[in-house]
């Protein structure tokens, strides 16, 4: 019997994944967590087969708690379902430790094989997600590696300032809060030492990256 714990803060969606999954033959949903601090709780009390986790939630977000299981319980398998499908909160998810990444419009059947398959040791994506990390992966190089001073997220963030996205904007697009996204351009201007946005996305067309 794989045993599943439920990560995401809608009672309603909750209820209606339990009901699928025990309904399903070799399933069983042994807790839910309406928090992320919750999830990575139960998955150490309870150490289910599977996390079934939503990325949005209070507190803790899905990518910070599946990266805090991972790390203590290596072999719970994370299988995010979320409403996003953007390439950050795709990389970073399984940049983070998980194993599969869903939408939460799957139907029944692609919900079990997912958690199925990250059961067995795979990776699975849903028919988006999986042509987005297709694109992800066979795309040029991406404009901004060339700043190799730069880590992976603070180049996600630079390439939203390039592309004229507020503070706010990008906290929301990337889940962070909004002092982690202040300290990520702090970060980001003194690597490039500069004082300001513009003169960051100034240093980012000069290099000939934009666009």
């Amino acid at each position: 019997m794989l045993r599943i714990l439920l990560a995401d803060d809608h009672p309603m969606f909750r209820e209606g994944v339990r009901s699928i999954l025990e309904n399903a033959e070799g399933l069983t949903v042994v807790g839910e967590a309406a928090t992320g601090e919750d999830a990575v709780r139960l998955a150490l009390e309870l150490k289910p087969d599977i996390v079934v986790m939503d990325i949005r939630m209070p507190g803790l977000n899905g990518i910070e708690a599946t990266a805090q299981i991972r790390s203590a319980e290596p072999q719970i398998g994370i299988l995010i379902c979320s409403m996003f499908k953007d390439d950050a909160s795709v990389i970073t998810a399984m940049k983070a430790g998980a194993r599969g990444y869903i939408l939460k419009d799957s139907d029944r059947d692609d919900i079990i094989r997912a958690i199925w398959a990250v059961a067995s040791g795979e990776a699975i994506f849903s028919g988006d997600v999986a042509a987005r990390m297709i694109d992800f992966v066979t795309r040029p190089t991406h404009r901004l590696d060339s700043f190799t001073e730069l880590t992976y997220r603070e180049r996600e963030v630079l390439g939203l300032v390039v592309e004229g996205i507020s503070n706010a904007e990008i906290s929301k697009r990337l889940m962070l809060s909004p002092k982690t996204v202040s300290n990520y351009m702090t970060n980001i201007f003194n690597k490039l030492q500069v004082s300001d946005r513009a003169e960051a996305v100034a240093k980012v067309k000069e290099a000939g990256l934009s666009g």
